[in-house]
């Protein structure tokens, strides 16, 4: 029978809470500061590793250490070696401007996000370059395809170019870009997600409590012949704690997911969603509802639906994450969960900029009650 009532949950935007314990402001109205006032912000920061400090750590030349680092010249193999550790352990990065801009700060910000194969990562991007651009300042992007390597090696080469700030997609990283990030001399900010270990400016929303959210309210619905289609979460870290907050839910209230299909690639679409949908039903016909790790793969199974006469949410409700767009003019807009990205990013873009103290901003979601549960 299907559920009534269509209506919009809001989650309360909490103020901003500090790294430090201190509170901060991050109102999409920050005044975008001069170039000028953001190198002198960054010259607070910690301080550079230097092509010196390599030096000294090796207990060899500075010019010896150039010659290592750029290739040039010839050099015993135990003195590459010992450069090459002594660099590795400093988390040294080259400066590719030394020589011909070392005497100016870059007006480059670097940015490594995941993926652009959907709407929501350029949407991200749209808030962040609104404010930069204002501010007399480029973008530089690269993307990691949710591999943590590739996103150490873009961070890598994005901070030889010495920016002036780097903007990153999640709180997760390998260890030399942590460390790279924590000891780049300017300000990092992490997006998308609040529920870890910041480095310095944390913008996004809790996905735990997004996944949790999603299962409180389709248990409030009655649903509890509960099934999930995903893709990858090894790699997408974020869909794994949304996955991890919904299935906490369904465990308090003494449930599990009666099935899971996972995509087996990193990226979800809406096709993949048609068959993992069609997989999972046909091993599991009795399934009162699915919850998605995104609104692609909800889109798909929504569909499958159509293809197939399955009456939604009659026979089975659907629920998914991100309130794309497309997914609100289907003919039955789909439940899912919004989050405010272009608001992110400029909240972001404006903190990264305005010299303030390391903070967590939680921009907060919104549960879409649409035709589909």
């Amino acid at each position: 029978m299907k559920k009534p009532g269509r209506k919009k949950e809001n989650t309360a935007l909490p103020p901003p809470r500090s790294l430090k314990g201190k509170k901060g402001s991050a109102a999409e109205a920050t005044p975008v500061p001069s170039f000028q006032a953001v190198s002198a912000a960054n010259g607070d920061r910690t301080r550079v590793v230097t092509i010196t400090d390599v030096a000294q750590r090796a207990g060899v030349g500075e010019s010896t250490v150039s010659r290592v680092l750029r290739n040039h010249g010839s050099v015993s193999q135990a003195t590459r070696s010992k450069i090459l550790k002594a660099a590795d352990e400093l988390n040294y990065v080259p400066n590719r401007i030394a020589g011909t801009l070392a005497s100016m700060s870059s007006k480059l910000i670097g940015i490594v996000v995941p993926s652009v194969g959907n709407t929501v990562v350029p949407e991200v991007l749209a808030g962040v370059n609104t404010v930069l651009e204002a501010a007399g300042f480029q973008p530089v992007i690269g993307v990691s395809n949710y591999d943590a390597l590739r996103e150490e090696a873009l961070i890598e080469s994005i901070l030889s170019w010495r920016p002036s700030g780097i903007l990153v997609a999640g709180l997760e990283h390998t260890d030399r870009a942590r460390a790279m990030l924590r000891g780049c001399g300017v300000r990092v900010v992490e997006l998308l997600d609040i529920d870890g270990e910041g480095i310095d400016i944390v913008v996004g929303s809790s996905q735990r409590m997004a996944g949790r959210a999603s299962a409180e309210h389709l248990l409030a619905h009655s649903y509890r012949r509960i099934g999930y289609v995903g893709h990858d979460i090894r790699g997408d870290i974020r869909a794994g704690k949304r996955l991890e907050g919904f299935r906490a839910v369904l465990h308090e209230n003494g449930l599990n997911f009666v099935d899971q299909e996972f995509h087996p690639s990193m990226a979800s679409s809406v096709e993949a969603g048609r068959v993992g949908v069609a997989r999972l039903l046909k091993r599991q016909s009795g399934l009162d509802a699915i919850y998605f790790s995104n609104d692609d793969l909800a889109l798909g199974g929504y569909f499958h639906c159509l293809e197939h006469d399955i009456s939604v949410p009659r026979d089975l409700a659907l629920f998914g994450y991100n309130g794309l767009e497309i997914t609100r003019l289907t003919p039955q807009p789909l439940s899912t969960i919004r989050t405010p990205r272009v608001a992110m990013g400029k909240v972001g873009a404006n903190l990264l900029l305005s010299g303030g103290p390391s903070t967590i901003v939680d921009v907060g979601f919104e549960l879409v009650v649409g035709a589909t549960t």
